[in-house]
């Protein structure tokens, strides 16, 4: 009995010693990491963002870190497929990079650290109904909002009789739902007339754009992945009838528009890869990291089709750089 009680004691100590190294390692800084990138599709926004990430974590952990890109290719079905891959492998972290990204990684796993970027409204894009500015699980990230406010206001600094407003977008976007949502309300209360026109894929955007363009004096179209990919087919049809295009960033102002309120994709995704960083080696709890904003927004115009359109933007505007891809 005595020996029971010798044998027992040990083996209490040894499993405190095991759960204290346990949770001393908890948190702990890596050899090596694996971050998996899921975009959703290649344009001008997204790649800056993803851009800014992979630069902002290869500085801070150098050759520590290995990174897999995957691009949906516009295919919001081919998300799960990537996200589940990366669960599979076991990954470090997994950068969501758009709003699908983001919610096939919100269902693949509970565990690994999701970090989402250029998402315009999380309580959205998450169907979180009582947001307090955390997830209060493994998600966090930056999001891609500028003031929508201010972007209507922008609308009616340049075109204050106009009286009819089409704004566009695609349905199966939940966060251009939200941005025109919040815009349209926006511009009803400066007094304009707004109807919308929602598009499902890039199949039936000319349709969509021909209709909006026909009933309308000026155009709004968000932050929207699907328009950000077709801008051409949009630009050949509003500029031809001389319809004006207020967009959600630069990138589609830049294939499409006159004029943007804009913030820079590429610092949202530094700023992500700086949270990244901090959750791998410092062991900071994504469930209380605060959803970030870009630090500024910028008044912006298309040279090329404002000068096609007649129109002269204040002074307070910055020239887009056309030669941007």
């Amino acid at each position: 009995m005595k020996n029971m009680k010798k044998f027992l004691a040990l083996g209490m100590t040894l499993a405190m010693a095991l759960g204290v190294t346990a949770c001393g390692s908890a948190g702990s800084a890596k050899d090596s990491y694996t971050v998996g990138i899921c975009q959703l599709v290649q344009h001008e926004a997204l790649d800056a963002a993803t851009k800014g990430f992979r630069d902002a974590l290869t500085e801070k952990l150098g050759d520590k870190v290995k990174i897999v890109e995957q691009n949906a290719q516009g295919d919001n079905s081919t998300c799960p497929t990537i996200i589940n891959s990366f669960v599979s492998d076991n990954v470090d972290l997994i950068l969501a990079n758009a709003t699908a990204p983001l919610q096939s990684a919100a269902a693949a796993t509970t565990e690994i650290p999701i970090l989402g970027t250029s998402i315009t409204d999380y309580a959205t894009a998450l169907d979180i109904s009582d947001w307090t500015g955390v997830t209060g699980r493994n998600i966090s990230g930056t999001s891609d909002l500028a003031p929508l406010a201010e972007q209507a206001a922008m609308l009616q600094e340049l075109f204050p009789d106009a009286k009819k407003v089409g704004l566009v977008y695609c349905s199966a976007e939940p966060n251009s739902q939200y941005q025109v949502d919040v815009v349209k309300t926006e511009l009803e209360n400066l007094g304009y007339t707004c109807d919308t026109y929602a598009f499902v894929d890039s199949n039936d955007i000319a349709t969509i754009v021909q209709n909006a363009v026909s009933s309308s004096e000026v155009l709004y179209i968000p932050t929207d992945n699907t328009a950000a990919s077709s801008t051409n087919v949009i630009n050949n049809i509003a500029s031809e009838a001389g319809i004006p295009i207020i967009t959600g960033e630069a990138g589609i102002c830049r294939g499409c528009g006159v004029a943007t309120l804009s913030i820079s994709y590429y610092d949202i995704g530094y700023q992500t890869g700086e949270m990244a960083a901090e959750i791998l080696t410092e062991g900071k709890d994504i469930s209380k990291m605060e959803i970030q904003y870009a630090p500024k927004v910028t008044k912006q115009y298309n040279p090329v089709l404002c000068e096609k359109l007649n129109i002269t933007p204040p002074d307070d505007y910055e020239a887009l750089d056309m030669s941007a891809e």
